[in-house]
């Protein structure tokens, strides 16, 4: 069975992933991410915690979204342990999709 899991804070994204990812669990601590089988996580307040999030699940699939036009913020995402970074927008185009194994 999976379980999803999301670091943002933004109410908008929050809605978005609710609606389009059922059953996610919204979250803010690293130490929530346990037993998740995916994480996506929003670059803009949570880039920091990937490596933690990586060392508590690291098995899970981590998907990582922030500003298109932060390629740094991207590949340091991806550096730090995330397995897909991708643009806000492109992301949120088809969340289940960007979360499916």
């Amino acid at each position: 069975m999976s379980r999803v899991v999301a670091f943002s804070d933004d109410l908008m994204d929050r809605s978005k992933l609710s609606t389009s990812v059922p059953g996610v669990v919204l979250v803010r601590d690293a130490e929530d991410a346990a037993g998740a089988t995916c994480v996506v996580v929003d670059l803009g307040r949570y880039a920091h915690a990937i490596p933690a999030i990586r060392s508590i699940v690291p098995t899970a699939r981590i998907v990582a979204f922030g500003r298109h036009d932060d390629h740094d913020a991207l590949d340091a995402a991806l550096a730090a342990g995330a397995d897909l970074a991708l643009a806000r927008s492109r992301f949120f185009r088809d969340p289940a999709a960007a979360v499916a194994p």
